[in-house]
């Protein structure tokens, strides 16, 4: 259910609304960032709370109710390990939605609703990582990875348990690898800064 739920492409629909294949258009990319550039700024907005939603309704609201449903505790270790299966689950939907061929987004807004759920002070402290790098250079992708990257540590420093330091480990190195086309780019000097107008589409 949480994997259905994170599949939702809110992208790619609300493109849709629009006439507009966002997948045909920017990075082909159908997060927020590409929303944004393509959709405009109420577009984009709109998607990164959808997006983000879904990690967090995965992890709270589903996973209480069918943890109630089935008579398991709302705290304690197989509490924990259900709504951590929930958000990777939700993250997986999202990366790789089986409406789109599972080809998807790269998961930075709906992995930022799981970390809301699951370490909300860790989620914090790589927020600012994410707004320092990005402050500095107008790289969504650069502050992105920055903050995945930091995020084990993160975990670790505000004293989370050790499946969750692990796990947020994971998805610092799963959004990292989404972003690969991203690296290409920032090596090769091709990636856009936000806000720039870019005279060819990225693909």
């Amino acid at each position: 259910m949480a994997y259905l739920l994170g599949s939702i492409p809110t992208g790619f629909l609300v493109g849709q609304a629009r006439g507009i294949d966002i997948r045909a258009t920017g990075s082909g990319n159908i997060g927020a960032t590409n929303a944004l550039r393509v959709l405009g700024k109420p577009a984009g907005i709109f998607v990164l709370l959808m997006d983000a939603l879904k990690g967090w309704v995965a992890v709270v609201p589903l996973t209480g109710l069918l943890c109630a449903l089935f008579g398991i505790a709302q705290s304690g270790v197989l509490y924990e390990t259900a709504t951590i299966i929930a958000g990777i689950c939700a993250i997986l939907g999202h990366n790789y939605t089986c409406w789109l061929g599972f080809r998807g987004g790269k998961g930075i807004a709906t992995s930022a609703g799981v970390l809301l759920a699951l370490v909300p002070w860790a989620l914090l402290i790589i927020f600012l990582v994410w707004v320092l790098l990005f402050a500095t250079t107008r790289y969504v992708s650069l502050g992105s990875m920055a903050a995945a990257a930091t995020l084990p540590f993160a975990s670790w420093l505000t004293h989370e348990s050790p499946a969750k330091i692990i796990v947020t480990g994971a998805m610092g190195v799963l959004a990292i690898y989404k972003h690969r086309g991203n690296i290409q780019r920032l090596l090769a000097g091709t990636e856009p800064r936000f806000g720039a107008r870019d005279k060819e589409t990225v693909k």
